[in-house]
């Protein structure tokens, strides 16, 4: 009756070295160690949770104080093989470092390490998460690590290998445990479903050892809780339902969005996922998961991808659409989204939408300011302030540039001083160059600022410099609800100082609504108008 009680990770605990699941080198050395009777007196296992660092102490504890033996696997029949198994041998003590890590608990454990053992050759003591020890229990501990009695092994496990002392790590020998693969996580599933009588997708147990993340403890508990509400059939639907992997077609909605740069669709189904009720954090991981899908598609590794031929399909097809910039680029600004602790805002996830597509727009824009921008480091040359004169706009008379041409070669050196100040001063080019270098801008911006909201919202809510009145820089957003966050006095000072910064001079900044669809006002500012107020609705 106790054993059918016990939970999937306890029953099927390994219970010797050659049943570790994907840990070969720990283990073969370990076994060598066994054969040629050089076994440590200290040993350190570290390396993430569910990989068998507390399952490979307890083997090894019975390894050495097997009857049959103690040169090998152990043999799991002898008494006392059976009662380390069952926890009732008096000379295993495991210790919880989480909650005996004061000092009174390591010097009480120094006296009764020098008592010999009750029955077993050796008595061995299994300090779980190690690295919780105070700073002085663990200086309190050294001496007894470093010259412990003869008989007398400790095992140490940690999670935290970084927080442990060089000094205990120095005296200790050191194994690293690596996190499970996929195949080993389903072959070991596999084998506890067929013994338990579980039938089970071969799909279903991939997306189980997948969410699990390399812990074989949480993965059988997953296929536990599985049979608990499912019964002995699980499919991988209902696996998905568990794990709250919901919505798969919205998150590959958003994405098609992305690539055919559709902000509006894009928005629309972010806030429909939202009104749904779904979890944010999970649908910004769907969606994550399917661009990093679509950049291996993308770059001829779609087999690492593990898809279904439809899947496939439907992706090469989306690839075909896309270039792969633009796939890198979503995956970094999808991937860097972080959700507030209420995980309800969908503020982040369309900032990362505007801004994926905002850098696709861009790029379509670049050879436009580059033709503008390359002449003005040429003009500052000397030696030819004639040809630098001609694309100025001042220059009207369009009759004189034919005729006289020694007149030009009169006048070039009174005209080559106003040429230069023409190029530095006048509010048309401050407003030229910050329209050019806008991302520049923010790249400059005081380092204290960088991890700003404002930042955030100058970097990626589609702002555009429009006009500069005298000391106000005026900002265009093609949204209102993001001019009417920046408009909040610690974000318009954090704006503030950043164009100020750039710009070399204080300046104010006021921000207006410009719709995407608003062309008739860049038509006018063209031809010389500016603005002057703007009506929101």
């Amino acid at each position: 009756m106790e054993q059918t009680s016990q939970v999937f990770y306890r029953r099927w605990r390994p219970q010797a070295l050659a049943e570790v699941v994907g840990q070969g080198p720990v283990t073969q050395t370990l076994l060598n160690a066994l054969a040629s009777g050089r076994v440590s007196h200290a040993y350190l296992f570290c390396g993430p949770r569910g990989t068998g660092k507390t399952s490979t102490g307890r083997i090894l504890a019975k390894a050495v104080n097997c009857l049959a033996g103690g040169r090998g696997e152990p043999c799991n029949a002898c008494d006392l093989c059976r009662a380390i198994t069952e926890g009732r041998a008096l000379d295993i003590i495991e210790i919880d470092a989480a909650s005996n890590r004061g000092i009174d608990e390591i010097r009480e454990l120094r006296e009764r390490v020098s008592y010999a053992p009750n029955q077993a050759h050796y008595k061995v003591y299994i300090i779980d998460e190690v690295h919780m020890l105070t700073k002085e229990a663990s200086n309190a501990l050294l001496k007894t690590l470093e010259e412990p009695p003869p008989q007398v092994i400790f095992i140490l496990a940690t999670t935290e290998i970084h927080k442990v002392l060089p000094t205990i790590i120095s005296r200790c020998q050191r194994f690293d445990f690596r996190r499970l693969s996929q195949a080993d996580i389903v072959a070991k599933l596999s084998h506890i479903c067929d013994a338990e009588g579980i039938q089970a997708e071969p799909e279903a147990l991939r997306l189980v050892a997948r969410s699990s993340r390399g812990s074989l403890r949480d993965a059988e508990n997953l296929l536990e809780q599985m049979t608990a509400y499912y019964g002995p059939e699980v499919g991988l639907h209902q696996v998905q339902a568990v794990l709250g992997i919901t919505g798969d077609w919205r998150a590959k909605e958003l994405v098609k969005h992305v690539i055919n740069n559709d902000v509006a669709a894009g928005i629309a189904t972010i806030n429909s996922a939202s009104g749904d009720g779904l979890d944010l954090r999970q649908f910004n991981r769907e969606v994550v998961e399917y661009l990093r899908n679509l950049l291996l598609t993308k770059t001829g590794s779609g087999e690492a991808a593990d898809l279904t031929p439809e899947d496939m399909a439907e992706l090469q097809a989306l690839a075909g659409q896309a270039s792969l910039p633009q796939v890198l680029r979503a995956v970094k600004l999808f991937g860097e989204v972080e959700l507030g602790l209420d995980g309800y805002s969908t503020l982040p996830l369309e900032l990362a939408l505007v801004d994926c597509i905002l850098a696709a727009e861009g790029e379509a824009s670049i050879p436009r300011p580059t033709a503008v921008e390359v002449p003005r480091p040429v003009t500052a040359a000397p030696a030819q302030p004639a040809a630098s004169e001609r694309p100025v706009k001042k220059v009207r008379p369009a009759v004189e540039k034919a005729e006289p041409a020694p007149a030009v070669n009169e006048a070039s050196p009174e005209k080559a001083e106003p040429v230069t100040e023409v190029d530095t001063p006048p509010p048309g080019g401050e407003l030229e160059e910050l329209r050019l270098n806008w991302k520049r801008v923010i790249e400059d911006a005081p380092a204290d600022v960088k991890r700003t909201n404002a930042v955030a919202l100058l970097r990626s809510a589609g702002v555009k410099p429009v006009d500069i009145e005298d000391d106000t820089v005026v900002l265009a957003f093609k949204y209102n609800l993001h001019k009417e966050n920046m408009e909040k006095p610690e974000n318009q000072r954090v704006a503030e100082r950043i164009v100020s910064h750039f710009l070399g001079r204080t300046c104010r900044v006021r921000c207006i609504y410009q719709s995407e669809s608003n062309h008739l006002v860049e038509a006018a500012k063209k031809m010389g108008a500016r603005v002057i107020s703007v009506e929101e609705k």
